[in-house]
């Protein structure tokens, strides 16, 4: 099997494959001060509810934008499961043309999105990533990558307005049930989430226009993809799983 691990700043997520299947996925804390050993231990606790046996683990392959716990990953490969982790970087084969200035500077993250993304659709494709921060990735009927666009994400935004301003509470992240709120926490939820949905509508809307592909689809990813996909009159589909997708699908063009 192949142990897929996404690891980004507020989460890691692991996904388990048997050849093309996702057995099992989990989602645990992403944390900078967590050894080898107490990461093997996380994992073979999470097997074991599962009834797996880390032994069949044969592959690993890691997508991380937490330098510091990427190593922490790889070690944990080599040292208990006994294989090499890919980290997808600089070097790793992905058959996806990355037209932007500076490849190097595209978080592995939303590389592996734009790879799963092209797969499932075979056009032109813009995918928003729903995480701590939000992304925008473009490619184009080509499968190459075009380059997008980075804001801060809904937690990050409620966690800004509440350590910058004296009065207003901190509050639960919940789409509210209007956008006039009719108390604080109702419009600091108003604010935060339609914002959000008008900020991923308004960036699709000019991504759009400024490709010379017809059609394009947009994919949704990513912790809030569901909530703002139900709100936007741009997402088209959501796909929890697209970054671990699009880890095997690397994972196997490096074999």
């Amino acid at each position: 099997m192949l142990l897929a691990v996404d690891i980004g700043n507020s989460n890691t997520v692991l996904g388990l494959f048997d050849g093309t299947e996702l057995k099992v996925r989990w989602r645990i804390s992403t944390q900078t001060d967590r050894t080898a050993d107490e990461t093997y231990l996380t994992l073979l606790s999470l097997l074991q509810t599962k009834g797996l046996d880390p032994t069949a683990i044969h592959g690993m392959i890691i997508a991380s934008v937490v330098p510091p716990v990427t190593p922490v990953f790889s070690q944990m490969a080599h040292q208990f499961l006994e294989t090499r982790a890919i980290i997808v970087g600089v070097g790793t084969r992905t058959s996806m043309p990355i037209m932007v200035e500076n490849p190097r500077e595209v978080g592995s993250d939303r590389i592996v999105n734009g790879v799963a993304g092209y797969h499932l659709t075979q056009t032109a494709t813009i995918i928003v990533d729903l995480g701590t921060a939000i992304t925008l990735d473009a490619l184009d009927a080509k499968g190459r990558y075009l380059g997008g666009a980075i804001a801060p994400g809904l937690s990050l935004s409620l966690d800004a307005l509440f350590s910058r301003t004296a009065k207003l509470p901190r509050v639960d992240l919940l789409p509210p049930p209007q956008t006039i709120g009719r108390n604080t926490v109702q419009s600091i939820q108003s604010g935060v989430f339609f914002g959000s949905v008008a900020l991923v509508d308004g960036l699709v809307d000019r991504a759009r226009n400024e490709m010379e592909d017809d059609p394009i689809s947009v994919i949704a990813t990513g912790g809030y993809a569901q909530a703002i996909a139900d709100a936007s009159r741009c997402i088209q589909r959501v796909e929890p799983d697209l970054t671990l997708l699009g880890l095997r699908l690397i994972y196997e063009r490096n074999q």
